[in-house]
């Protein structure tokens, strides 16, 4: 079977959705060993599965054990190993890019789609703990956008808040659109030395959740609101991502996020991991990801959530004895 690339980044509807969805679950299962060998211990046969309902997710914990790679092996011009964040000792996730261009073609085809063209923005990336160690789809996606923006002060920053401060004074005076993603615990650390800054309305800031161990987790409704009076903004826009994803969904203000037309969220039963909850009641998130067709499309995260009739989406906090690592890790 094959299955095209332009056809996962062209869904128009959601029918588009669900053929697709069902195509790319039968090439996997036949494909992927990992899943293939998954759905054979449940005794599910690819030909039931009729409806993206039915389809079995397979554990996010299986990225710590396992090489999920559907097809072929890898082409080291073309691959790329991203690994989940994690304490001493943890074991990390591993996600095999078979075809990085397919991961950038999601992110960019996702930021255009919720925030207008790459080139109208100056992006500043404030990612301390994934620029410190090696493996990170953040930093690689920060990277590329940073890259696609081509604006002469788009950049990464450190422990630099000083230099990040001018700069985005700057931008602010010359009225530039500018992004500034940041890890939350950077954040914070810029509003509480820097407490005069105001920004207008051409600055968007979006945390990428996480405090990394430097501070104690916050609910988000305070977060934001620590982060809106310290930047000036109205809203704080937030990134639903993870390093065995690769496509990302994107909130505008208060925890409420949208997916891409080839990403779709459903919510899992906690008591019941194969039953699917009504929009509003709260229960594992399971994510569907096109973009992943190189590795797993269906994940059953270690998120809590909800969703809403108008397709969106929040996260509302994580399984107890979860790691706690990745994106977007506020407990409300």
């Amino acid at each position: 079977m094959e299955i095209s690339i332009n056809n996962i980044f062209n869904i128009k509807n959601e029918q588009d959705f669900r053929r697709m969805t069902l195509d790319i679950f039968r090439y996997q299962a036949e494909n992927n060993i990992v899943y293939k060998q998954y759905l054979q211990s449940l005794r599910i046969s690819i030909d039931s599965i009729d409806q993206i309902e039915k389809i079995p997710f397979i554990p996010v914990e299986f990225f710590k054990s396992f090489e999920v790679i559907t097809g072929s092996i890898l082409d080291e011009h073309q691959s790329k190993l991203f690994t989940s964040s994690g304490t001493t000792g943890q074991i990390t996730s591993k996600h095999y890019v078979k075809d990085v261009s397919i991961y950038e073609k999601s992110f960019t085809k996702a930021f255009e789609l919720f925030y207008g063209n790459i080139h109208e923005y100056c992006i500043l990336a404030l990612l301390p703990s994934y620029l410190e160690r090696e493996g990170s789809s953040l930093v690689y996606m920060a990277d590329d956008l940073i890259t696609k923006s081509k604006h002469h002060e788009s950049g990464f920053y450190l422990h630099n808040y000083d230099e990040l401060i001018l700069t985005l004074q700057n931008l602010q005076d010359k009225k530039q659109k500018t992004l500034l993603l940041g890890v939350t615990y950077a954040l914070l650390d810029v509003v509480e030395q820097f407490p005069l800054f105001r920004g207008e309305n051409n600055l968007i800031v979006m945390e990428t959740g996480g405090m990394k161990g430097k501070r104690k987790e916050m609910i988000r409704e305070e977060l934001h609101a620590v982060l809106c009076e310290g930047f000036g903004v109205n809203a704080i826009h937030s990134e639903y991502g993870m390093t065995e994803l690769l496509s990302q969904a994107y909130s505008k203000g208060n925890g409420v996020f949208n997916c891409p037309p080839w990403m779709k969220i459903l919510i899992r039963d906690t008591n019941d991991p194969f039953s699917y909850l009504p929009h509003g009641r709260t229960g594992g998130i399971n994510v569907i990801d096109l973009a992943n067709i190189n590795s797993c499309s269906f994940i059953a995260t270690q998120d809590l959530g909800k969703t809403n009739p108008n397709t969106s989406f929040e996260v509302l906090g994580r399984f107890d004895n979860s790691d706690i690592r990745g994106c977007n890790l506020l407990v409300q």
